[in-house]
């Protein structure tokens, strides 16, 4: 396949066969000679390929703009709570049931969820999230000092990172193209960190300024780190099913780490006094305001997972980074947040840098498709859940 050098186990009998009935996305194995280590050959023939990967861009796309103007209007609001804050982004977590769920009860496939969820899955499922958890409290400390246009930019750091920690975890491949989006990225962020330190909302110190800043950062290192992580883990994963079985544990993991600090600043109690003196929209405003929040977070971090799985952690970030320049556009939109020359500018080059990227992966795909019509047979395999996008 590539420098992604993957051992697959194979799957329990039945259950590779179910999995490519519900979605049709099966992973099999080509052996090179008998004691050899098996690697897999990637195809994107699979006509549920293609449907999926939009949705799971789709759920991205409005996870993330909606998510993060939701959040900015809590604080503007007097939302105060950055607990509360950190745990409606992994709260929603039981809305994964239902794609669990279904398709076994509507006899879509014989596979019983959660049957090849071993200890050491669970194990590292409950860490990843627990971590999660850390990472989203960051978030929203930053986010409740930071315009939306900032924090967004801000976080365009973690593709440096992410770059970087893909080489050294999964083996990633530093081509011209996702090094030069990375560069243009982190130049976007540069440009940001000189010439936006005087906008800051009114009332808010200099050193809360600082914190803010420091927070999304390390928000952006954190989340760096999941996603090579979590590519490593799914190259052991053969269904999408598994995929939203893995993400509802971590969600869980996070869930419970924000409502220990929630009930140490004083629970449910707290949100309810929270909603009816202090958010100055009122109650049913402030409830209606959290439970979108809940939805729109759930869709973020369901279709972060699905890229990962379908894709790369680095097309994953990739595609997420390019989702700042909305989150920008939104803050002014809607918050009227300042967009002076340096934020333009800074935008310009993160959506430079995306286009450069996926410039080199719709060549890497075209490349690659010839490759495939110059075959002349032999056993392939239909459909494994990553694009070829390691080179590119």
């Amino acid at each position: 396949m590539n420098d992604i050098e993957m051992s697959t186990q194979q799957p329990p009998k039945g259950a590779s066969e179910a999995s490519s009935s519900a979605l049709g996305l099966t992973l099999s194995a080509q052996s090179h000679g008998q004691g050899q280590q098996q690697h897999p050959t990637v195809h994107k023939t699979g006509r549920h390929y293609m449907p999926l990967l939009i949705v799971n861009y789709l759920c991205l796309f409005v996870g993330s703009v909606s998510s993060s103007l939701l959040s900015k209007y809590y604080f503007i609001h007097k939302g105060s709570s950055r607990w509360v804050s950190t745990w409606v982004q992994s709260t929603g977590f039981p809305l994964l049931l239902p794609p669990i769920y279904l398709p076994y009860w509507l006899n879509y496939t014989e596979r019983r969820p959660f049957t090849e969820f071993t200890l050491k899955l669970l194990a590292f499922s409950l860490f990843v999230g627990l971590c999660l958890g850390v990472n989203n409290l960051l978030f929203s400390w930053g986010n409740s000092y930071l315009p939306v246009s900032t924090s967004s930019l801000l976080l365009s750091t973690q593709l440096v990172f992410n770059l970087i920690l893909s080489v050294v975890i999964v083996k990633q491949k530093v081509t011209f193209s996702n090094l030069n989006c990375v560069i243009l990225l982190t130049l976007s962020c540069v440009l940001l960190a000189l010439g936006s330190s005087h906008d800051r909302p009114e009332g808010l110190t200099q050193a809360k300024y600082f914190i803010g800043f420091f927070c999304t950062i390390c928000a952006g290192l954190l989340f760096a780190l999941y996603l090579p992580m979590m590519e490593k883990i799914y190259q052991k994963v053969y269904c999408y099913a598994m995929v939203m079985e893995m993400q509802l544990v971590m969600e869980a993991a996070a869930s419970a780490l924000a409502m220990v600090g929630m009930a140490s600043d004083g629970g449910v109690e707290e949100m309810r006094i929270e909603g009816e003196r202090t958010f100055d929209r009122g109650l049913w405003v402030y409830v209606v305001t959290v439970f979108f929040n809940v939805v729109t977070w759930q869709l973020c971090f369901m279709g972060t997972a699905g890229m990962i799985f379908l894709t790369s952690g680095l097309t994953g970030g990739i595609c997420m980074t390019a989702l700042l320049a909305m989150n920008v556009v939104g803050g002014v939109v809607v918050y009227g947040d300042d967009f002076g020359g340096v934020k333009i500018v800074s935008t310009v080059l993160c959506t430079w840098g995306f286009c450069s990227y996926a410039y080199g992966l719709y060549r890497k795909m075209v490349l690659e498709r010839e490759g495939e019509g110059r075959k002349t047979g032999g056993d392939g395999l239909e459909m494994a859940p990553m694009i070829l996008a390691d080179g590119v």
